[in-house]
């Protein structure tokens, strides 16, 4: 029996790799460079199934190719913005990504970038390494205080609720949460967090806020210029959402005028471009995408891969078919 032809887009840790070798004939892009869209384009005539990741953007004209062999899309990682979920639908093509796994490790990067903006550690990092610290002194990059503060987290799903885990068990924080649809009450009262109806409501009553929402046109610039008017001055803004949720610009002003007291991110809206008024700021503490970067989480996000490439081609329903 012929084994379906598979292609994975980007390099995958290597235990993964070796399981899928075993279980299908596998077709690995060994540049680990993004692929353009006509390669994509090209690949849907010559694969089974493809393996994409946030990196490759498969628009409706990604399927116009005269021919599609490609039946699945098995996405690696749990956002799906990047695809075109009708144009692959259109050409009976399925979509399944990572639910899950990454809920734990993006919480805490999330936590980790909190910290870090509040307690100004990116600022001592590099006062350090350049040689300019002159030692202790009373008033020396003075933070804000994390415990007790107020967090708002917009967007309560699984990652959601795993930032507010570490925020009101770890800290003390107290949670509030704006989420599109009501977040059921049992849910909130394991944080003690309260839900309040709109990002307008939210914003001005949170020290700190974290973006847990997903990306795609419809959340394109949720955070934008008139929304970061609506944070304290002393507030904090974290993205390890989508980099599309935060209009860039918008927060480098806000940045550089100090309309906000800081921000963490960990995604940015044309990866791996990220704007000099970003990276020129202070206030700003900036990761190279690490969300789910531990090697227990990115070898569980390619097993759930496998699990749903599997269930596809021995004709069962991939428990995490979006499309």
């Amino acid at each position: 029996m012929t084994r379906p032809r598979v292609l994975v887009t980007r390099r995958w840790p290597e235990a993964v790799e070796a399981k899928m070798a075993q279980v299908f004939d596998l077709h690995l892009n060994t540049s680990d460079q993004p692929l353009s869209q006509a390669d994509l384009r090209d690949a849907m005539g010559q694969y089974d199934a493809i393996l994409p990741t946030v990196t490759d953007r498969l628009p409706a004209a990604v399927f116009d190719g005269s021919s599609t062999r490609t039946r699945i899309l098995a996405n690696y990682g749990v956002g799906f913005a990047h695809i075109d979920t009708d144009a692959a639908k259109s050409r009976g093509i399925a979509v399944t990504n990572t639910p899950d796994v990454l809920s734990e490790c993006t919480a805490d990067i999330a936590m980790t970038l909190l910290l870090m903006v509040a307690r100004r550690a990116g600022e001592g990092e590099r006062e350090l390494r350049e040689g300019r610290w002159t030692g202790w002194r009373p008033t020396h990059l003075i933070g804000t205080k994390v415990s007790g503060a107020t967090l708002g987290i917009i967007g309560f799903g699984r990652i959601g609720q795993a930032m507010a885990q570490r925020a009101h068990f770890g800290f003390g924080m107290k949670i509030l949460v704006q989420n599109r649809s009501p977040v059921p009450a049992e849910v909130l009262a394991r944080y003690n967090a309260t839900q309040v109806p709109t990002i307008e409501d939210l914003l001005p009553d949170c020290d700190f806020v974290s973006l847990h929402c997903p990306g795609g046109a419809a959340n394109r610039h949720l955070i934008n210029a008139r929304r970061l008017d609506l944070m304290k001055p002393t507030a904090f803004l974290i993205n390890t959402a989508r980099g599309e949720v935060v209009d860039e610009h918008a927060l480098a002003q806000s940045l550089w005028f100090n309309t906000i007291g800081g921000a963490g991110l960990d995604v940015f809206e044309r990866e791996p471009a990220v704007p000099d008024a970003l990276l020129n700021a202070d206030n700003l503490v900036l990761l190279p995408h690490l969300g789910s970067a531990t090697r227990e989480t990115r070898e569980a996000m390619g097993f759930r891969v496998l699990d749903n490439l599997t269930a596809f081609f021995d004709g069962r329903t991939p428990r995490d078919r979006v499309a």
